[in-house]
């Protein structure tokens, strides 16, 4: 899938956070390690859907303001618990930015969750300038120089996002906020110059777990969000 297709999502944390915390993301155990596998991506008939859409090839005819209101806000109840705080804050979002769709929120939150990170393995700047801002670019980029001065590279496999839970939402004057409780489960190994691992584990997936809060100017009419503050829980 290409960047196009996806909700475009930005780094604003700060470069010297975020350059400590990449350097140990990959390849970080928790204890929950498991054998390798091979896992095929299923595509379903909605993802499909929303792709088609997403190129240009399904219309949707939006119905009412209000009906929409009302699917975004059911949308809502099936991501978060009814009553929580966290309901609560997508509920305020909802109601403050038409453009908000909590399904599509998740999905492109859940995309980008991948690319970023299989980029940041790779070292590929390209794919990374492209979907981080200035100053976070620089932090990535540092940590990626580091390491081919030191002679190391990174291999990785990404198996997939096991469970990605909002646990916060809320809206402060004009800019929304959502923080999502991402695990991942990832295969990732980085190798030194003279060939021998120096961390990771080639064999093994290991279970990565991050909290990541994503903002938008409720009164933009850009419908992206920015990745604004990133933790290893």
């Amino acid at each position: 899938m290409g960047t196009s297709d996806l909700v475009t999502l930005f780094f604003l944390i700060a470069a010297v956070v975020i350059f400590f915390q990449l350097r140990n993301v990959l390849g970080r155990r928790t204890g929950n390690e498991k054998p390798r596998y091979e896992q095929t991506p299923v595509r379903s008939r909605a993802d499909a859907t929303d792709a088609a859409r997403q190129e240009g090839n399904v219309i949707t005819l939006p119905g009412t303001e209000k009906e929409n209101k009302a699917e975004r806000l059911a949308a809502v109840d099936k991501i978060a618990p009814e009553g929580s705080e966290a309901n609560r804050g997508l509920r305020a979002i909802v109601e403050a930015d038409p453009q908000f769709e909590p399904t599509a929120f998740m999905k492109g939150a859940n995309a980008a969750y991948e690319m970023i990170v299989m980029a940041f393995a790779d070292g590929d700047r390209r794919t990374l300038k492209g979907l981080l801002s200035k100053e976070v670019y620089e932090g990535f980029n540092a940590a990626i120089s580091e390491r081919e001065a030191n002679g190391e590279s990174v291999k990785a496999s990404f198996v997939g996002i096991e469970k990605a839970e909002i646990t916060e939402a809320e809206v402060d004057k004009t800019e929304a906020r959502i923080t999502l409780r991402i695990v991942s489960q990832m295969i990732s190994a980085t190798y030194g110059k003279d060939g021998e691992i120096v961390d990771g584990d080639a064999e093994q997936i290991a279970e990565i777990r991050d909290l990541w809060t994503f903002a938008r100017d409720t009164r933009a009419r850009d419908p992206n969000w920015k990745l604004i503050a990133t933790a290893s829980e």
